[in-house]
């Protein structure tokens, strides 16, 4: 099985080392002095009081790589738009593109049924690229719960969490989903393949498009958010927004409100990984958690009003911190509701 991991960052090296652990053909995409270091020392995985080197083929050039079975995109949502055509050398007939981002990937209304089925979203992917070029065909989805850091160049410090769901956009156990399970669980991760993948994405979705937005603009962490009547009280209203959004989209909630705000608490003083970028000069992922919601709640003609208020703050946030144009996502309109042309087939 030949697996590229297109962002060798924290997650996407944390995915390379285990899969490379069970024997699968593992190539990492990366970049700067982490993509040297991994070239002359190897990957290193800091796991359960150990050191483990993984020795496998690196480059910031995906050419150099040839088409795979499986591309596993480990970049922040907003990064993916930019290196679409990076990802096409990476593809043959059969390749599978697994969307291992936080927030909504390219292809959620691919196979998905009702008025919707193959609408694109313009604040994920402007222009529909990623929809054209990857294909909504390829996608498998997998959500990420391990927490992993980068503590030097080329080492990753595993901190917790070991599952990543998996789920065809169609909800049919395929081979292709199956192998790659298979394989996750090999190399000691959780990946069980999941009939309702939209469920498991709205359920860390619904967390990270309140919590991240109102840490980014109080610095507060996990436990204070949740906490505090004030946050609390926003987080509570944008999450119940999200849920009349996700509802009407066929999704279901396992927990309710009140838990999931607790259990986000139960964290501890947690920052977010928005408030991270933020203290650090990287760009957010305002588009991929949030404008994304907003996007669908116009699709649906339903409110958002707390959501929206929140949203027009962290984007300024993000300007008057050069890390963003409040200007750059445009409004939806009509014309961004029509339906997308079906993918050709690869």
């Amino acid at each position: 099985m030949k697996v590229c991991i297109y962002g060798a960052g924290a997650i996407g090296g944390y995915l390379g080392a285990q899969l490379a652990s069970a024997g699968a053909e593992v190539s990492l995409v990366a970049r700067g002095g982490h993509l040297e270091a991994m070239q002359t020392n190897g990957l290193k995985l800091l796991i359960n009081g150990e050191e483990r080197v993984s020795h496998v083929r690196a480059t910031d050039d995906p050419r150099e790589l040839g088409p795979q079975d499986y591309v596993i995109i480990a970049l922040k949502g907003h990064s993916v738009p930019g290196v679409v055509d990076r990802l096409r050398p990476l593809m043959g007939n059969d390749t599978a593109i697994v969307t291992a981002v936080n927030g909504v990937p390219y292809w959620y209304f691919y196979k998905h049924g009702g008025a919707l089925e193959n609408r694109t979203l313009s604040t994920i992917d402007p222009g529909a690229r990623q929809w054209e070029v990857l294909g909504p065909e390829r996608a498998l989805g997998c959500i990420v719960y391990p927490a992993t850091e980068v503590v030097a160049p080329g080492v990753i410090q595993h901190i917790y969490g070991d599952k990543f769901p998996l789920g065809e956009p169609s909800g049919e156990i395929t081979p292709r989903v199956t192998a790659l399970s298979q394989m996750m669980e090999k190399g000691g991760l959780r990946a069980p393949v999941l009939t309702n993948i939209r469920d498991e994405l709205w359920l860390k979705l619904w967390g990270n498009l309140c919590f991240n937005p109102i840490s980014a603009l109080t610095h507060a962490t996990l436990d204070i958010i949740a906490a505090d009547p004030g946050t609390r009280a926003v987080a509570r209203s944008m999450m119940l927004e999200a849920k009349a959004v996700a509802e009407k989209l066929g999704i279901n909630f396992r927990v309710d409100v009140e838990r999931r705000i607790n259990g986000a608490g139960a964290v501890g003083a947690h920052k977010t990984s928005m408030l991270q970028d933020l203290e650090r000069d990287r760009p957010m992922e305002i588009d991929p958690l949030v404008s994304v919601v907003q996007e669908m709640a116009q699709m649906l003609e339903l409110p958002t009003p707390t959501l929206d208020v929140v949203l027009a703050l962290v984007r300024q946030r993000a300007a008057m911190a050069g890390l963003g144009d409040i200007l750059a996502v445009p409004p939806v309109t009509a014309a961004d509701l029509v339906p997308a042309k079906k993918a050709a087939s690869h």
